[in-house]
């Protein structure tokens, strides 16, 4: 996920896009969906040498509500990052470049507990569009078909995916990462009530497509088809 550059950033941080150089080899990990509203998240990882990557995913059930105590997912998010390092046959010569997104806190934690090097970096690029990539083919198979769906996370992303939730409120919330504080206290209760509005909208719709019909049917008696009158037309 790309995060905003802050003052002295530049002194902590580097981008992806030119890092320093580094003699062993390095790994980037990034993370897309995490402060998304709806689906699964994905942890991207890629070897900068031979541009390998691979995603493990983080279920969007970890982020109901009733999962709130011990922050299920960021500990879901270190045995994660666990399992990707191992695929990629991490060393001790390696340099991590680790997004400084809030949903990396335990794995910082454990990196520091196991000493294993890492830099915190603002990951941009082709890891960067790999793993929204990701997020967003997620997105498409649970059926969101707008065609102003991006990789650019935010604002305009939430709620097109909000949208889509309100759509059909009753089967896609199941969907939603229900443990966002502002979902209980605002989002659902905008979302039922844009649902029953849309429900509302189909009454007059489903009744202009019925009267439409009792007119043709009328029609048809008034001036029924002769079935001598069209043979003798085609003869």
């Amino acid at each position: 996920m790309k995060t905003k550059k802050e003052k002295g950033d530049d002194e902590s941080c580097q981008s992806t896009i030119n890092p320093s150089e580094w003699k062993g080899r390095t790994i980037e990990i990034d993370d897309a969906g995490t402060g998304d509203l709806v689906g699964d998240a994905f942890i991207g990882f890629r070897d900068s040498d031979t541009g390998k990557i691979i995603f493990q995913s983080v279920p969007v059930a970890l982020y109901k509500q009733g999962n709130k105590d011990g922050d299920p997912p960021k500990k879901y998010i270190v045995n994660a990052v666990k399992k990707g390092l191992k695929a990629l046959k991490h060393g001790k010569g390696d340099r991590i470049l680790l997004c400084r997104g809030d949903c990396f806190n335990l794995v910082r934690e454990y990196f520091k507990e196991n000493n294993i090097y890492y830099e915190p970096a603002i990951i941009e690029g082709v890891l960067q569009n790999a793993v929204e990539g990701r997020y967003i083919q997620h997105l498409r198979k649970l059926g969101i078909t707008s065609r102003n769906l991006t990789e650019e996370a935010g604002a305009k992303r939430y709620f097109i995916s909000f949208n889509w939730v309100c759509r059909d409120f009753p089967n896609r919330e199941r969907y939603v990462k229900t443990g966002s504080p502002s979902w209980d206290k605002k989002w659902r209760k905008i979302a039922i009530e844009r649902y029953q509005k849309y429900q509302g909208n189909k009454t007059p719709e489903r009744d202009s497509i019925q009267r439409r019909a009792n007119i043709i049917y009328e029609l048809m008696f008034e001036k029924p088809i002769s079935v001598r009158e069209v043979s003798r037309k085609r003869q």
